[in-house]
């Protein structure tokens, strides 16, 4: 049987629990507006009540508050960072296709048009006077001008490679911050939770970080509560694709690693691998988030890589006789002249290359490609097994683009100085090549036109390939690429070598040639996509629609995103109205509770105090 005084001890526990419930309160209105804060309850039951020796059985014994939980849903927790990464990935890329974009729309405005044109109107003041030294000086400096263009548009496109090279070690430094950081509010979670408290503010801290970490990459979040749910310690993991980030209170970390060697001609140096602590490689093209956006931006070929067969490679050798490859001009080579190659699923470094045109098994000219090996084959290889440089990557990124470049100027200064050669300069010397690149001695190449079967198309002069020639700058156009595209130095140091006609020992008054020069304007046959201006339009094209592509998804998915957390928000979201409201019935519950103390105070004032007298 209770006490006499039993009914004080009810009404103190009501005291107590109207109070922790006006504390919560509190505490979410303050931190309505806290970022990632959740909103927590308290939880009440009856207390244990006692048996009575009586025909009424148990007796209550007031108001238990156990715990302050939150409110919230993992549902809703899975699905916005399943999408907010998804949200990164398009933001990403939509902020570096405009800048792209931007670099491009040039090209119509006052860039390749302008320039081209301002070209093609001085051969149209050449034609009308080809021996004017003047008028020649002037259409070399136009000509030049339209090269610095093309060497502006390039060192744009790198300047921009930089730039998503940098923020790919960025995000990699964030990424081993947030593990840090997240496997130690996770240790003091479970040093709190162990003793049955729960760390409700601590686990906002930590779903804040994890909200942040979605963005960069797709992450799987799982916690698995170890023995008995009411000693709170559980088992928590983070994971990017099947590698483990967070393990509890342990966690891996990334590094960033420079590539040794290019992938693409055009690459800039020291492009950024990912690799785990471990050295296991980070797949950065399949991580999701701002992560693949930015492996995809700086690397991405439109699919446009190389790759073949073995036809030769015994074990023990150190070349590699490759056929049936993706690369059947020297136009669209733009593998770098000394870099890593994969053979089956093994890579190699190869120091050099060469290709050779012979004729397929349908009777049609191909190139067949010889790499040369910087270490011995471990094992035979068999007729057919695939060999590429790089992957495929479907994303039109920088590379995409600067190779086009690349492909563009190789293209139009070989139709260009296949004209300029054919002919005479003023002085009745064989014509040089008008359009040239430079070497790393910074001298021009003498391009070679050679088109026969057997015959070598074009040489990495590398490694053991270098070619055995008394004019150490013999080259293909496999060299010419828009950051070396310039006028030939020759011909732009002395007008006299601009080249007017065909011959000139009846005159130098003569100009077939510069008629021709200005046809090439119009030329459709010169690129699949049409005139050297169609080529670059259609690129301009081409990026536009990606660009807004890029545009409209970053814009509807963060809309998806904001509707996500819309719905999280009405779930865990503080609602000061309803907070409100919960003020006035634990104030309700106070009062009452010490209502219920003043009266048995009362009933025990005259029961002491009275009844005795």
């Amino acid at each position: 049987m209770a006490n006499t005084f039993f009914g004080l001890t009810i009404g103190t526990t009501g005291l107590y629990g109207a109070n922790l419930g006006i504390n919560t309160t509190a505490h979410n209105i303050t931190n309505a507006e806290t970022e990632g804060y959740t909103r927590q309850v308290l939880n009440t039951r009856a207390d244990t009540a006692l048996k009575a020796n009586s025909t009424y059985g148990m007796i209550g014994t007031g108001v238990s508050a156990y715990s302050i939980t939150q409110i919230r849903n993992n549902y809703y927790d899975e699905k916005f960072r399943s999408n907010n990464s998804v949200a990164g990935y398009y933001d990403a890329q939509d902020y570096y296709m405009k800048s792209i974009e931007g670099y491009f729309n040039e090209i119509q405005l006052e860039g390749f048009n302008s320039n081209y044109n301002l070209f093609c109107d001085a051969l149209q003041e050449l034609s009308k006077d080809p021996s004017s030294l003047a008028v020649r000086t002037q259409a070399n400096s136009y000509a030049q001008n339209l090269c610095d263009y093309i060497n502006a548009l390039n060192t744009s496109m790198e300047q921009l490679q930089e730039s998503t090279n940098f923020e790919v070690k960025t995000m990699c430094d964030q990424i081993n911050s947030y593990a840090v950081q997240i496997a130690g509010l996770t240790k003091q979670i479970n040093t709190l939770e162990v003793t049955g408290t729960v760390a409700n503010d601590l686990r906002d801290q930590r779903n804040l970080l994890i909200d942040g970490l979605s963005n960069i990459v797709d992450i799987s979040v799982t916690e698995k509560v170890l023995g008995l749910e009411e000693t709170g310690a559980s088992e928590f993991t983070i994971r990017i694709g099947d590698a483990v980030l967070v393990d509890t209170f342990n966690w891996n970390t990334m590094r960033v690693v420079p590539r040794e060697e290019k992938i693409s001609q055009s690459d800039i140096d020291g492009i950024y691998e990912i690799e785990w602590n471990s050295g296991q490689r980070f797949d950065g093209l399949h991580c999701g988030g701002r992560m693949q956006a930015l492996y995809e931006v700086r690397d991405g070929n439109s699919e446009q890589y190389f790759n073949g067969e073995i036809e030769l490679a015994p074990k023990g050798g150190n070349k590699i006789t490759v056929m049936d490859t993706s690369v059947n001009e020297i136009d669209k080579l733009h593998i770098a002249e000394r870099g890593t190659i994969v053979i089956g699923d093994k890579e190699y470094i190869y120091s050099g290359f060469q290709a050779t045109w012979v004729e397929d098994d349908n009777g049609e000219k191909v190139l067949q490609y010889e790499f040369e090996l910087e270490e011995e084959l471990v094992k035979d290889y068999d007729e057919g097994v695939s060999v590429r440089i790089g992957q495929s990557i479907p994303f039109k990124g920088i590379t995409y683009y600067m190779n086009q470049l690349d492909e563009f100027t190789r293209t139009f200064s070989r139709r260009f100085n296949e004209l300029h050669t054919s002919g005479q300069d003023l002085d009745g010397n064989a014509g040089l090549d008008y359009f040239n690149s430079r070497n790393t001695k910074g001298d021009n190449y003498t391009f070679e036109h050679i088109l026969d079967l057997g015959e070598v198309a074009v040489s990495s002069e590398s490694g053991s390939y270098i070619t055995n020639s008394e004019d150490e700058n013999k080259g293909t156009y496999y060299f010419m690429t828009a950051k070396q595209f310039s006028v030939t130095k020759k011909v732009y140091d002395d007008p006299h070598k601009l080249v007017t006609a065909t011959d000139v020992t009846n005159g130098i008054e003569k100009n077939d040639l510069v008629m021709k020069y200005i046809d090439l304007r119009d030329d459709k046959d010169m690129f699949l996509q049409g005139t050297p201006q169609g080529f670059l339009q259609a690129l301009v094209a081409e990026l536009g629609v990606d660009s807004h592509k890029s545009q409209n998804f970053s814009k509807n998915q963060a809309d998806i995103v904001a509707a996500i957390t819309n719905q999280r928000l009405s779930v865990s979201g503080v609602d000061l109205d309803e907070e409100a409201m919960n003020l006035v019935r634990y104030q309700n519950s106070y009062n009452l509770a010490a209502k219920v103390i003043s009266t048995m105070n009362e009933i025990y004032d005259r029961l002491i105090n009275y009844m005795g007298a």
